[in-house]
Parts: C-alpha cells; sequence; structure tokens
C-alpha cells in the first residue's frame, strides 16, 4: 500500500491512500515549524480492520524522522497510538 504526500495548503500536509480517484485512508497534520500537529486520521469502511491507520501513522512517524520534525499527538488514534506503543517516543513532542 503507497501513500502519497499532499501538501493541502502552505501548513497543511497529507499521506493519503486513493483508489480510482477515490480517497480510502488519509492521516492529516498542521506544520507548525519543526512540529507535526497531527489532528486527524480516516480510513474508509472498505479497508477497515486492515490496520490501514497504523500504517498511516507510522509512514508519517517515518517522515519526521526523515525530516529531524516531532509530532503531536492531537487526533484520538494519534493519542492513542502514542499511549500504547514506544514505537514513536523519539518522534513525540
Amino acid at each position: 500500500m503507497k501513500f502519497q504526500l499532499q501538501n493541502v495548503t502552505a501548513n497543511k500536509h497529507a499521506f493519503v491512500y486513493e483508489q480510482q480517484g477515490k480517497r480510502l485512508a488519509e492521516i492529516t497534520w498542521q506544520q507548525n515549524g519543526q512540529v507535526m500537529v497531527m489532528d486527524h486520521t480516516y480510513v474508509s469502511d472498505k479497508l477497515r480492520g486492515q490496520g490501514v491507520a497504523k500504517k498511516l501513522l507510522d509512514r508519517a512517524a517515518d517522515y519526521a524522522r526523515e525530516n529531524d520534525y516531532k509530532m503531536e499527538a492531537v487526533c484520538s488514534y494519534v493519542v492513542a497510538a502514542f499511549e500504547k506503543s514506544d514505537a514513536y517516543d523519539d518522534v513525540k513532542q
């Protein structure tokens, strides 16, 4: 599954997964300096239960690592994932 980076506005970005022009999954954030403020995660009913939200978060965390960014969890999914796993400790703000 390949996620595309989209620049929604000057400081709003997303990793998205689309099929046939339809958005099936996304994770979005506001870029605030060196901090990615993770504000939304969406996965279509068609993809639920397949770990897609975690894959999106993992891709966003890799992007943060590649760019020496930190991540601030605002979205409830990201908050829960940060609490459950220490895999993101290096990028948590």
